[in-house]
């Protein structure tokens, strides 16, 4: 069993999605790991989020500064000092090493940073182990948690339908969701391991932090 990161720093691309979004902020409000991102991840988000989903750039202004005030800890603000040396990974990414970086740097030398992506092949592994830094996607990130906080991620995993409900979705069955996520291996464990939870929505408890705007899934930003 690999250990699970202790900060994890969101793409804007893992951001975008709903159901990635809030799954994942699930798993880090119950204790998993501790979230990060940066001023430039933000801007990145509502750039494209508003150009996307076409609605007006200050709605989701509204809910990323909403995001904000949920987690006042994540944001690690300006990281450009961190992109130096930085070299083999695609450089309209150093953004998101340099904060995973700067992460690092804060942090104790026994904390474990990841970069959480779904744009893998825009990141060079090696590059970002010799900086002592994780490369994972999130169904990898999702299977660790699996792995170590199974009633933790049971509990997530029962939310994953009202998550893709959200916003004008029909209801679908659970491995439908995971398998438009791309999360297939964390689906292939939910089916082996015969969870009760296919097809199944969460309890309508309230949970703290904003809601997503969409359960698009988006490619193609860093």
């Amino acid at each position: 069993m690999k250990p699970l990161p202790r900060i994890v720093v969101l793409d804007t691309c893992v951001l975008i999605s709903n159901v990635l979004r809030q799954g994942l902020l699930n798993l880090a409000r119950q204790g998993c790991f501790a979230p990060a991102w940066s001023a430039i991840i933000g801007d990145e988000w509502v750039r494209n989020a508003a150009r996307l989903w076409e609605i007006d750039v200050a709605q989701v202004q509204a809910q990323w500064d909403a995001l904000q005030l949920a987690w006042p800890a994540a944001d690690l603000g300006d990281v450009a000092q961190y992109k130096q040396g930085l070299e083999r990974s695609d450089p309209k990414d150093w953004h998101v090493v340099a904060a995973a970086r700067k992460a690092l740097a804060q942090s104790s030398a026994q904390v474990r940073v990841a970069v959480v992506t779904r744009n893998i092949r825009d990141f060079h592994r090696a590059e970002l182990h010799h900086l002592g830094l994780e490369l994972l996607d999130p169904d990898q990130l999702m299977v660790r948690c699996l792995e170590q906080y199974p009633d933790r991620a049971m509990a997530m995993l029962a939310r994953i339908p009202e998550y893709a409900m959200e916003y004008g979705r029909p209801r679908e069955e659970l491995g439908e969701i995971l398998r438009r996520e791309r999360l297939f291996r964390l689906n292939k464990l939910q089916e082996n391991s015969r969870l009760p939870l296919r097809g199944l929505v969460g309890p309508q408890a309230a949970e703290s932090g904003p809601s997503g705007l969409s359960t698009r899934n988006e490619e193609g930003m860093s």
